[in-house]
């Protein structure tokens, strides 16, 4: 029977990238009520169309909070890259300015120390943080291959030596990828993101071979990761970056990752010869 009641209306904290505008459809979609907080250099208030928006800077903390209210947002998710801020040029609110300390405790540790606080932030505020994969329902990888490629044994090895090393460096709340090729570690995920990572391996591969397709992309879910927000993510811009470093593939922890936009996904990957592929782990 389905639930006559209206679901609560969504508030929207949006970085860049795709995921804010899908959420918007989504939204659209289910009939409900939506509002877009767009973070002042990474997100574009513009690009977001029939929907209330405001720009707001990453420091002006209480001023997000406020207009939340204002908007009767009940739900709350976070979505999209934003950059990590130079706190010592930070120009934080009243509020910004009571919780910068606390904040930048915790950027200390890593990316998901800071969105833990974060999300605490906003729930003590009376929010109902939830994740992109609660309001779109079919945004994480499952196990197996995405498309019609499958790694071979010298694939699934270097798959297996990345993700032994992603979880490291995700242990230590550093990044959530990494890339082997032959058994060698060529890259690891740190602040600036996977496309920088895939960018820094395309030059190795161009300076030390081998030329032919080799290694494997893995990005898996830190230890402890925030599943609301920052699990990792991939699409048609991951299988272009993992073209031009020449991986044989793309690995992720099945049901710990999302997909952007599945179906165009897959057909690039497919176009590219390149696998995609669902990884059960023992702590997924």
């Amino acid at each position: 029977m389905t639930d006559p009641r209206p679901r609560p209306k969504l508030g929207i904290l949006a970085g860049s990238g795709a995921l804010p505008h899908r959420l918007v459809e989504a939204a659209r979609r289910d009939g409900r009520d939506v509002f877009v907080l767009a973070i002042a250099g990474a997100a574009e208030p513009a690009s977001f169309t029939d929907v209330q928006v405001e720009l707001v800077d990453i420091a002006a903390v209480g001023r997000a909070i406020d207009l939340l209210k204002a908007h009767a947002c009940a739900e709350l998710v976070m979505a999209g890259p934003v950059r990590r801020p130079d706190f010592a040029r930070l120009r934080p609110d009243w509020r910004g300015i009571k919780l910068l300390p606390r904040v930048a405790a915790a950027a200390r540790k890593g990316d998901n120390a800071l969105f833990n606080v974060l999300i605490a932030v906003f729930e003590e505020e009376g929010f109902r943080v939830v994740g992109a994969d609660d309001v779109l329902g079919n945004l994480l990888v499952g196990p197996g291959p995405l498309g019609a490629i499958r790694p071979d044994d010298a694939a699934r090895a270097d798959v297996a030596r990345a993700m032994q090393v992603a979880k490291v460096m995700g242990g230590l709340d550093v990044g959530q990828g990494a890339v082997a090729v032959d058994g060698a570690i060529l890259g690891v995920e740190v602040v600036d993101g996977t496309d920088a990572m895939l960018a820094r391996v395309a030059l190795l591969r161009v300076q030390h071979g081998p030329a032919g397709p080799a290694g494997a992309l893995v990005k898996v879910a830190k230890p402890g990761q925030e599943r609301r927000v920052d699990l990792p993510t991939i699409g048609v811009q991951t299988v272009a970056g993992a073209v031009a470093a020449r991986l044989a593939g793309i690995a992720v922890e099945a049901g710990q990752a999302i997909i952007m936009d599945r179906t165009a996904t897959a057909k690039a990957a497919d176009e590219a010869g390149i696998f995609i592929i669902g990884i059960v782990t023992d702590d997924a």
